[in-house]
């Protein structure tokens, strides 16, 4: 009998994310899949490099906070392996806001989200080939627009149009900021969505949580 694909989640960080309530519907999700999953609430979970060298997949999901320089290269050294690396919204991207490190593993940073909870559209990216976006259709979403510093290097799957709401960047020209995506680190696929303000958007939202079902295979 093969073994199972591990994947580990890191939970923590601001409340306002509802992390606890987003990293067990991860974990639903992914044990549904057949992976076995270790969820944690400690950063302390990622200073074990042979253990993480043994994953199939790392799940932040972490607004704010500190991370420490030998646990975000540890994170760093096990993706560059081939481990996978998916997260959501700020648990992964407004995560450790001074580790520059993790901002260029991950692929991009979260500056702002004009106007709060509002209605916007993602649209899918139809020259995609990736099946994480493959027969979706674009989809209506509230929540909370990010507006995000991107990795030139990313591969963009879905984007959302800015601006939306009226605020000082509204004076630029408009254009599309990427929603979800992909990107290597080393030998390890590195994936993120900035859907998922809380733990209701995937609930209203179902195509919010099977972009991450996708994603996280």
């Amino acid at each position: 009998m093969a073994e199972k694909k591990k994947a580990l989640i890191v939970w923590g960080g601001w409340n306002g994310h509802e992390p606890d309530l987003v990293a067990a519907r991860f974990k639903r999700i992914l044990e549904k899949e057949g992976l076995e999953v270790t969820v944690s609430d400690k950063l302390e979970a990622f200073s074990d490099l042979e253990m993480l060298m043994g994953l199939h997949l790392i799940i932040p999901i972490w607004t704010g906070g500190k991370l420490d320089g030998e646990l975000c290269k540890n994170v760093s050294r096990a993706v560059a392996s081939g481990v996978g690396m998916a997260g959501n919204h700020g648990g992964m991207c407004d995560a450790f806001r001074e580790n520059v490190e993790w901002q260029f593993i991950t692929g991009g940073n979260w500056v702002s989200h004009p106007g709060g909870i509002c209605d916007y559209t993602v649209e899918i990216r139809r020259n995609s080939s990736s099946p994480i976006v493959e027969g979706m259709k674009d989809f209506p979403v509230r929540s909370e627009q990010y507006y995000l510093h991107v990795d030139p290097a990313v591969e963009v799957l879905a984007t959302t149009r800015f601006p939306n709401v009226t605020y000082y960047h509204s004076a630029n020209k408009a254009f599309d900021m990427p929603v979800v995506w992909t990107k290597k680190w080393g030998h390890g696929r590195v994936f993120y969505s900035s859907l998922g303000h809380t733990d209701s958007v995937f609930i209203e939202s179902p195509t919010s949580e099977e972009i991450m079902r996708r994603g996280f295979l």
